[in-house]
């Protein structure tokens, strides 16, 4: 979760009230945020010679984007301590003059084609509020544009650039502009060697830099504004002296694209001439039918249900007047259905991208309540109450067993490369078994393991130089593809160990399987015994000659249960040349079974 730095004495001046520590820690608490530090009294950096004021380090939760800046928290909270209501947000274009235009060109479809804007008129920027509005766009980049790969934000200066814009792509080399606070014009493909080793642009590079064309913003004059996700040019440089604003989103999600400008419109809309008014403009995309207007400030309307707010909150007696008021200090507008009287239509402010489903309004309803203010009481109609799946009740009685006599559990990862899984084993890859990765990052993570044994196998090689014998076991997940079912693959729990030592172990393993077998309550019969008599239960072994085992030195383990016979498992000595495929220089004895049929 991001934590936020906020000016103690600027925030509690926006709050109207001076908080003690514990007073303001309260408030957090009760709003669904926590304080992570109060560096009041604590030795704070010198900034320009001057020591750094007292400062709020705020804990947010992770989806909410409306509280990753000063505006958002001060405006939060002086909703939520009823000293305003949530601004109605409005969206109007500047008398007398045009709407700007955005055309974007079919070959953004190439890279990144997604474009969103707004202008902010009038904006007068203090130190502070500049700092804030630059911060804001970091976080943002941080958390929700997962470090710009979704989306990137530039923003302009409107008075230095012309109208109507255009958003290209291009090969980098017809793209030359002056960086952000550089003096040297250059051309992309220079820029890319230019901040190589830059610590904050450098990581960034990656996103477009094996692209035959690059994104770019041009106005009128075929100046450049930006080369998204990078950076943006110098001639378009906002400064405090910034009156109008041009933001300009890029972006890869078209939800996040329209989230990320209605954050910024909406903190920072209050510093504008007309306070939380924002000038829309047109984004002229006819090549996949995306042209619009953004931004788009209405509220969504959401149905939820009444009894269903007041079950999951335990306030059976609450009055729908009551929980309008209290979703109106969380930032909505509220009011009974006319549809029915167990509906109420909420209206859900452009801040709060959060709110998905009725629960999220529940959930506000009870932050508006109070949490500490809920009954505590113990629910009689719905009782959840939890228990293990029965597969993992059984494989926890083989870990345990296993674990008992001796054995060392390992947990190798269930992806595996696809000689490991197959060629290393001897064993033949027929196309219908294994479920491989589309597009894997390296040799090693190629296929989903349809064995337990290639794990293991590894993990007595990364560790052979210690002593031995070693005895290892796992008990998990398998994958198998199955065309009958809904996703194509089925996941089968599994039992596998292995012994590694200067003899082979054979007896060993043997032993722990007849050892699981008894704590499974599957008692030995013969062969003959098992196929005779239909209603006979238990398990017996057969040889069975598989490349992965030595000859004459394997076993399959055969299971007669509810008058359905199968083979469950199979047992033996590793093969030499197997052996030789995972680096092991002594013998190595495995056993793996079916755990699913127990159940």
């Amino acid at each position: 979760m991001p934590t936020i730095s906020v000016d103690k004495a600027a925030l509690f001046a926006a709050l109207e009230r001076d908080f003690t520590t514990q007073e303001f820690d309260d408030l957090c608490f009760d709003f669904g945020i926590e304080l992570d530090e109060d560096t009041t009294d604590q030795d704070r950096p010198i900034v320009d010679g001057v020591q750094e004021p007292p400062q709020l380090k705020i804990e947010i939760p992770a989806n909410r984007y409306d509280m990753i800046c000063f505006e958002g928290i001060a405006m939060s909270l002086r909703v939520f301590l009823e000293k305003q209501t949530l601004p109605d947000f409005s969206v109007d274009k500047l008398e007398g003059s045009d709407i700007q235009t955005m055309n974007v060109k079919e070959e953004t479809m190439q890279i990144r084609p997604l474009v969103s804007c707004a202008i902010l008129r009038g904006v007068e920027f203090t130190k502070e509020r500049y700092a804030s509005f630059i911060a804001l766009q970091d976080k943002l980049h941080a958390n929700l544009a997962r470090q710009r790969t979704l989306v990137s934000i530039g923003t302009h200066d409107l008075d230095t650039i012309e109208g109507p814009f255009s958003y290209e792509a291009l090969p980098p080399e017809e793209i030359e502009f002056t960086p952000l606070n550089q003096t040297k014009k250059m051309n992309a493909k220079e820029l890319m060697t230019f901040y190589e080793k830059d610590k904050h642009l450098g990581r960034y590079l990656h996103i477009i830099r094996d692209s035959p064309v690059y994104p770019v913003i041009y106005d009128a004059n075929r100046t450049v504004l930006s080369l998204p996700p990078i950076i943006n040019s110098n001639h378009s440089k906002i400064t405090l002296d910034t009156k109008n604003v041009l933001i300009e989103i890029t972006a890869l999600d078209k939800t996040k694209v329209e989230i990320v400008n209605h954050i910024l419109v909406a903190m920072f809309s209050a510093y504008c001439s007309k306070p939380f008014t924002v000038e829309p403009v047109n984004i002229v995309s006819p090549h996949n039918g995306e042209s619009r207007q953004t931004p788009n400030l209405t509220p969504r309307e959401m149905q939820v249900e009444v009894p269903y707010i007041r079950q999951c909150c335990g306030l059976e007696d609450l009055p729908v007047e009551k929980i309008c008021y209290y979703l109106t200090r969380m930032g909505h507008k509220a009011k009974p259905s006319k549809a029915s009287k167990d509906l109420l239509d909420v209206s859900v402010p452009v801040t709060r991208a959060d709110v998905l489903h009725q629960a999220d309004i529940m959930e506000d309803v009870a932050v508006g309540y109070g949490f500490n203010n809920l009954p505590r009481y113990y629910p009689n109609k719905s009782a959840g109450v939890g228990a293990p799946l029965p597969i993992n009740k059984v494989g926890d009685i083989v870990r345990c067993e296993a674990a008992m006599t001796g054995w060392s559990e390992v947990m190798p990862l269930i992806l595996c490369s696809h000689d490991e899984n197959f060629a290393w084993l001897n064993r033949k890859d027929d196309g219908k078994t294994a479920v491989r990765l589309q597009n894997p990052k390296s040799a090693e993570y190629q296929v989903v393991r349809t064995s337990l044994l290639p794990g293991l196998l590894k993990t007595l090689r990364e560790n052979k130089h210690r002593p031995v014998p070693m005895k290892i076991f796992e008990v998990a997940d398998v994958v198998f593809k199955d065309e009958s079912l809904e996703r194509k693959s089925r996941n089968e729990r599994h039992f596998a160990a292995a012994w590694y030592g200067k003899s082979s172990g054979f007896e060993v393993v043997h032993g722990l399987m007849d050892r699981i077998m008894l704590m499974l309550r599957s008692s030995f019969i013969t062969k003959e015994a098992g196929l005779q008599n239909a209603e006979l239960e238990g398990y017996w072994i057969e040889e069975i000659d598989e490349p992965t085992y030595l000859p004459g030195h394997a076993a399959s383990i055969n299971l007669s249960i509810g008058g359905k016979k199968q083979v469950i498992g199979a047992f033996g000595i590793i093969h030499p040349t197997c052996l030789k495929s995972f680096e092991l220089p002594y013998p190595v004895s495995t056993l793996e079974l079916n755990l699913e049929v127990f159940l």
